[in-house]
């Protein structure tokens, strides 16, 4: 996992594209079509608190959990003003440790492509499956799919905001995609510059679906998009749901 020590204090005001609020209609529409109304959520991977102060603000009591103490730091500041405070606790997703079970595990924006090692995504899914609400329990993620990972191979972005661009190269390899960031900041008359390398794992839909198996989930789903459209193969982001139900 990556530590975002340099992008955290950048990474809201470059993803104020990603549609946050259109992503909680999204997961509530998917409670209602999963015929649930849960109240203890958790946002695995939560970054800066976007999502989770968007979902605490609609009546959910929500814990946040990030490997980056940077980026909680910045989620704590987010979410400061919410009528409810979300609980935030820097963990791993293999190292997940709550007090009690959650009724759903969310994990955004191909957070399960950063676990680079199969093995820990492995230990990450049963650490899911353990804490989520027996019988009941919903784990939705979504991931970067293979054919996104064709797209960028070799492509370079940037992002700009008042006094502050980020230039990033996308490089696939042998089942990993790095990331390469350059952050500049103009002070003044002067520019600094910061780097930051981050890397993804490119995952199948069938090995993650036998990882969840594995991991003791059934009634495992796949969507091609927030429509809940089916997967026809040439997307670059794919849904996935699994429930934990009684043995």
């Amino acid at each position: 996992m990556n530590s975002y020590q340099a992008l955290s204090a950048y990474y809201d005001r470059f993803t104020g594209d990603v549609g946050y609020a259109a992503w909680a209609d999204f997961f509530e529409a998917l409670f209602r079509r999963e015929g649930m109304q849960p109240k203890l959520v958790l946002d695995l991977a939560c970054g800066t608190g976007s999502l989770t102060k968007l979902l605490a603000e609609r009546g959910y009591e929500m814990i946040g959990a990030d490997a980056s103490p940077d980026m909680l730091a910045q989620a704590l500041q987010n979410t400061a003003g919410c009528a409810k405070p979300p609980l935030f606790v820097n963990q791993r997703m293999e190292e997940l440790d709550l007090y009690g079970t959650v009724d759903v595990c969310l994990c955004c924006l191909d957070s399960v492509n950063y676990v680079t090692d199969p093995a820990a995504l492995q230990r990450a899914f049963e650490r899911v499956f353990l804490f989520l609400e027996p019988g009941t329990g919903l784990f939705v993620f979504d991931i970067n799919t293979p054919e996104h990972f064709a797209r960028i191979d070799g492509n370079s972005y940037v992002r700009e905001d008042d006094g502050v661009f980020c230039v990033w190269q996308a490089a696939v390899e042998d089942g990993l995609c790095a990331y390469q960031f350059d952050i500049f900041e103009q002070q003044g008359e002067n520019w600094t510059r910061a780097q930051e390398m981050h890397e993804e794992r490119v995952y199948t839909l069938p090995a993650l679906t036998a990882m969840l198996q594995k991991a003791g989930f059934a009634e495992i789903k796949t969507y091609g998009g927030q429509d809940f459209s089916p997967v026809q193969g040439r997307e670059s982001r794919v849904y996935f749901t699994a429930r934990k139900r009684d043995v």
